[in-house]
């Protein structure tokens, strides 16, 4: 792997950055742009004279401790006109109308790194997390050696703080960090750039750094060591019964998970259906009993619901003829607003009894008041709207009533997880969804989301986010005495 530590001087200022010239000099731009903010349009590298290409290294000769000349501005630096023309939303570029809708940031393409994109957009939707990420201290270390999780963990926290200022962003450090933690994530396709990836075993990897190094909140009586755990991780009660042996004893145990999954059977037509499906099945394991292997039944029920719940629709299967990754395009309906009531078991549907009580009568309150007419029901439009605990009192980051709002969808559009293109779509403020394809920030609709549940080459829904359905605080009139 030719790399080269060189020094790129920028006005008065020298940096110390290492190249790999196997990767397009866009990343060593995105690089620099992370060092200095200046944008990689407004970048202009050079040599001795000679201007480096956006698309190959063929002309610039690099070795170690070269100095490498950086000119140009960061965009506040750059002289305004001292009047703005007006200018109109019909005529604005899909960046101007991203920021006169106060649209989030995109994320630029570094090369079939799609998969990425939509992951970050997605997780980027959890409070809770986007705070422990501002609290985490460390930095990213691979000078003698990298440290994958405090190092991709940084990389992220950064990344989050760039893209909170407004702009379309490189996510080089992020790339770089995972590409060698995980080296796979770096393998090249024939034509000499990054190869595809699955989204889902990035979710999955990415999950997994965090979880190493940000501490759970504190107060909560489970001791969780993360916050992943905390507010990602639900628990099953697990029992598993010999369908050829009936006396014996059933085994009874518990699970961790992070993700539940949603099977693509040919006879599941909705989300729901396609998770209890997953949640009672029949296994093959040895029988103490009967000296052999025998058909069990393995039933889950959830004992603990997580504020955030991640669902994978299972829509890759291996293919032996081709070697590929191919794609269950079944259409699977998923709901806006889901209920994972019927999921738990008996002991915690008891204890989410009391907030979906609550949640009914508010309910309740509202119709009747919108049907006499009488003491509409409303938040004034400066009045911040206040919201009761979704958690148990007992269990910070779980989830207390069993509703959940869906904030994140990515999907994947094409015939292969190694082929085709991710996208993250995500709920913003208020209902208000935007499609984040890469650099592309689009506002959309939530009957656009709920077309992404597959049957066709369209964007296939393939991981989704829920959070917590939040229930609003909110003084509700006397009932009025007819006269």
């Amino acid at each position: 792997m030719p790399l080269f530590n060189v020094k790129v001087k920028w006005g008065k200022e020298v940096y110390q950055v290492e190249v790999n010239t196997d990767e397009p000099p866009e990343l060593f731009k995105g690089q620099l742009f992370t060092l200095t903010g200046v944008l990689p349009e407004r970048q202009k590298v050079m040599i001795k004279g000679v201007t480096l290409k956006d698309d190959n290294w063929d002309n610039f000769k690099l070795k170690d401790n070269v100095t490498v000349l950086l000119m140009g501005s960061k965009e506040e630096d750059v002289p305004k006109e001292p009047l703005e023309k007006t200018v109109f939303v019909e005529d604005m570029n899909e960046s101007e109308l991203a920021t006169a809708l106060d649209l989030p940031a995109g994320l630029n393409n570094l090369g079939n790194t799609c998969y990425m994109n939509a992951t970050v957009q997605c997780l980027k939707t959890v409070p809770a997390l986007r705070e422990a990420l501002q609290n985490y201290q460390e930095g990213v270390a691979v000078a003698g050696g990298l440290i994958p999780a405090q190092s991709i963990t940084a990389a992220l926290r950064d990344l989050y703080a760039t893209m909170d200022k407004g702009h379309t962003v490189p996510p080089v450090v992020l790339l770089q960090v995972f590409h060698l933690a995980f080296p796979r994530f770096a393998e090249k396709n024939e034509h000499g750039g990054f190869a595809q990836q699955d989204a889902n075993e990035f979710w999955t990897e990415l999950i997994r750094m965090l979880q190493q190094k940000l501490p759970s909140k504190p107060n909560s009586q489970p001791n969780f060591k993360s916050i992943i755990d905390q507010f990602f991780g639900g628990t099953f009660d697990v029992e598993l019964k010999c369908d050829e042996a009936p006396d014996e004893p059933v085994t009874k145990s518990k699970e961790q998970f992070l993700q539940l999954s949603c099977f693509m059977s040919t006879d599941v037509r909705y989300m729901h259906s396609g998770l209890k499906s997953k949640m009672q099945e029949q296994i093959t394991k040895k029988s103490l009993s009967l000296d052999r292997d025998a058909i069990y039944t393995k039933t889950c029920k959830i004992s603990r619901l997580p504020a955030y719940l991640t669902i994978q629709f299972v829509r890759f299967f291996y293919k032996e003829k081709g070697a590929i990754n191919a794609k269950v395009l079944r259409d699977v309906k998923f709901p806006m607003e889901f209920d994972a009531f019927d999921l738990c078991t008996p002991e915690l549907q008891e204890k989410l009894a009391p907030t979906r009580n609550k949640f009914k009568e508010l309910e309740d309150a509202l119709v009747e008041d919108n049907l006499k007419n009488k003491n509409k029901i409303e938040t004034k439009p400066n009045e911040e709207k206040k919201y009761a605990p979704y958690w148990f009192e007992d269990d910070l980051g779980s989830n207390n009533s069993g509703y959940y709002t869906l904030q994140a969808v990515l999907t994947h559009k094409g015939r292969s997880s190694s082929s085709g293109h991710y996208v993250g779509w995500i709920k913003i403020a208020g209902n208000k969804w935007v499609k984040c394809d890469d650099d592309t920030v689009t506002p959309v609709t939530e009957e656009e989301i709920l077309k992404l549940s597959g049957g066709g080459d369209w964007h296939c829904a393939y991981v989704l986010l829920y959070g917590p359905r939040l229930l609003e605080i909110k003084d509700l009139p006397e009932t009025m005495n007819d006269e």
